[in-house]
């Protein structure tokens, strides 16, 4: 049986587990049991109702939170020349090509995004086996592979997120911080909803999102709905 801390289970006494939320409480609630030692991630659990082994139901996309995420991006750049000095001076924190395919291949992962030109995939390759499983391989659909790498740096550093079904046809995305007001919270969670439904795959039958949950990084889940 998995140990249940006094915390935790203090907070679940404050919560009906049989009850549907309203966002708004939800946020609320989560907010106020967000007591640990460090500022909390509010985290967007949305469970679909698509087949995950069909590859043309998969949901992935990025959107834009309109108050950030509250977490600092290190952002990996491959470019070169002109390409290079604007992403450097955009406030890219790895800006290389050659050297930086080194660094990934010695272990050395010191980034939270990666960009690339168009130029510099076939670069970008060589390391693809080790980007691809962390989710850092870049990709044309998320506008991580372009030549507007001053866009694309803002973008990921000024709260663009990627959202992702799983396996379980589950996406999880933190939206926020614990610190945030509760406004803010939700004005996030709604710009992901929103993005969420205009992503849906065409073909789908029957209920196409079944279920939310929104929790902190320590705190348990609450189920709610929009509206």
């Amino acid at each position: 049986m998995a140990f249940i801390g006094k915390r935790l289970k203090n907070i679940k006494k404050e919560i009906q587990t049989e009850k549907i939320y309203t966002l708004k409480e939800a946020v609320s609630i989560v907010k106020k049991n967000a007591t640990a030692k460090f500022n909390e991630t509010i985290e967007a659990v949305i469970m679909l109702g698509i087949d995950p082994n069909k590859q043309e139901q998969a949901v992935r996309n990025v959107v834009s939170l309109p108050h950030g995420t509250g977490k600092t991006y290190r952002v990996a750049v491959f470019a070169k020349d002109q390409k290079a000095e604007e992403a450097k001076k955009a406030g890219a924190d790895i800006v290389g090509d050659e050297d930086l395919v080194a660094s990934i291949q010695k272990g050395d992962i010191a980034f939270d995004k990666c960009i690339a030109t168009p130029d510099m995939m076939a670069l970008v390759g060589r390391v693809g086996k080790i980007l691809g499983p962390k989710g850092l391989m870049p990709n044309p659909k998320l506008g991580t592979v372009t030549t507007d790498v001053v866009t694309a740096i803002n973008n990921v550093k000024g709260g663009q997120i990627e959202y992702r079904s799983e396996k379980n046809g589950i996406i999880h995305a933190g939206i926020g911080k614990a610190s945030f007001d509760d406004q803010k919270i939700e004005e996030n969670f709604m710009a992901l909803y929103e993005a969420v439904l205009k992503s849906k795959p065409t073909g789908i039958k029957g209920t196409y999102i079944k279920k939310m949950v929104l929790s902190s990084t320590m705190g348990a889940g609450l189920t709610f709905v929009v509206g």
